[in-house]
């Protein structure tokens, strides 16, 4: 690849990096960066475009990103398959953007445009580390962008209208997403004491344990993260811990596991649970909310489950209770990825409930689901890994307190201290 440090006049001074396709959305990237730039801030524009005229000279050429992903622009107009087309931008704008972060040269990142945009401009927002700016300015920013998100932190901004052309609601919310990224790059954090971190995961009906538990930990030096168990939530804490980032976890809600086995809308997919096992990174496990699988709205629960015991847990959210059989199967599913561990571990299992509402008196209140669940665990845990078998609730304090305590104590016994 050329390089363009010399052409540009950017050298190695960080810039606000712009992506968009310059044949199809030219004048609208040139706005934005019109907009940044009045704000005294260096852009730098990368184009994405492959068949039409470039609206105007870009900083980094879709000749350079085209070869950067291993194929070149001619090429794929040959071709004439869109799909392939936008795979192959896709890898070459990642494969440039980790080139100009490695220089030292991205401030933040923002991209505009469609469904083929935005999917080429997330997947190199994603090659960056946490901490960048992100910002999307999409057509496709009001719908399910867990695709294009992943778990990095990228924003999305709705575009409202297609991006085509400049009009009076396009230009208000390209002014907006200008001094939004400018925001973002003059945001600063204050200065703090880094401390070793402990990852969380909770779920509204486990709050109370994590935040006792959280209280211990943190008083004894540690810094806690918490993670919402909404699937996202749970693929984000298997990365940062399969990064090497985290020195303890504190796994209390394993509701993800329940949706994915059951189909419901919060699956952190079939890895989770292997970033701390594969790692040796020092768990606590709890089977917090294994009782529940979550849907949307009631229409949403399928047929099969209609006749369950169903929970409205909001206008927005609906519960299915997990039956016994479920519960065996969900056993016989964490053990396994609890088998795989490779440093310490250890079962907190609370008996009276796994959340509020199946705790007694509650809704979801099961003695023999859990008990099912228990049961299987212990058939088909390794020997050598510890269930620690409380006849409590597992928002009791007394379970919280005791998770927290043998979590310290293994992150100890692994070196790592506050």
């Amino acid at each position: 690849m050329a390089d363009t440090r010399a052409r540009t006049g950017v050298a190695s001074t960080p810039a606000i990096v712009v992506m968009g396709a310059l044949d199809t959305k030219g004048a609208e990237v040139e706005f934005v960066k019109d907009q940044i730039e009045q704000q005294g801030k260096r852009v730098f524009v990368i184009d994405t475009g492959v068949l039409g005229q470039a609206a105007f000279a870009a900083d980094i050429t879709r000749d350079e990103v085209a070869a950067a992903g291993d194929t070149s622009i001619a090429a794929l107009v040959a071709e004439s398959d869109r799909g392939h087309a936008v795979t192959a931008m896709m890898e070459g704008t990642r494969a440039v953007v980790l080139r100009l972060h490695a220089e030292g040269r991205i401030a933040g990142m923002l991209g505009l445009g469609g469904g083929a945009g935005t999917a080429v401009g997330t997947a190199a927002m994603r090659a960056l580390p946490l901490g960048i700016p992100k910002l999307m300015v999409s057509t496709l920013a009001s719908s399910d962008v867990r695709g294009f998100v992943g778990v990095k932190d990228i924003t999305m901004m709705p575009t409202i209208v297609d991006v085509s052309g400049l009009n009076r609601i396009s230009r208000r919310i390209f002014v907006q997403a200008a001094g939004a990224i400018c925001g973002m790059v003059d945001a600063r954090v204050p200065d703090a004491v880094d401390k070793p971190l402990i990852a969380a995961s909770m779920f509204g009906n486990t709050t109370k344990c994590v935040e006792a538990a959280r209280a211990v930990i943190e008083a004894d030096g540690f810094e806690v993260l918490v993670f919402h168990a909404t699937g996202s939530g749970g693929l984000t804490m298997e990365g940062l811990v399969e990064a090497g980032q985290i020195a303890g976890v504190l796994d209390v809600t394993l509701t993800e596991w329940a949706d994915e086995l059951m189909g419901g809308v919060m699956s952190a997919g079939p890895t989770r649970l292997d970033a701390a096992a594969l790692s040796g990174t020092p768990a606590v496990v709890a089977p917090g909310c294994l009782d529940m699988v979550c849907f949307w709205a009631p229409p949403t629960v399928p047929e099969k489950y209609r006749g369950r015991n169903i929970y409205h847990h909001n206008a927005n959210i609906t519960l299915v209770r997990t039956n016994i059989e479920e519960n065996e199967e969900l056993g016989r599913i964490v053990a396994g990825k609890l088998n795989q561990s490779v440093g310490p571990v250890a079962v907190y299992f609370p008996t009276r409930g796994l959340s509020v509402v199946s705790s007694p008196g509650g809704p979801y209140h099961w003695p023999e689901a859990d008990a099912a669940l228990l049961a299987s665990l212990r058939t088909n845990l390794r020997k050598d890994i510890p269930v620690h078998v409380f006849e409590t609730t597992i928002n009791d304090p007394v379970f919280a307190d005791a998770m927290a305590k043998g979590l310290l104590e293994m992150v100890a016994a692994n070196g790592v201290r506050s």
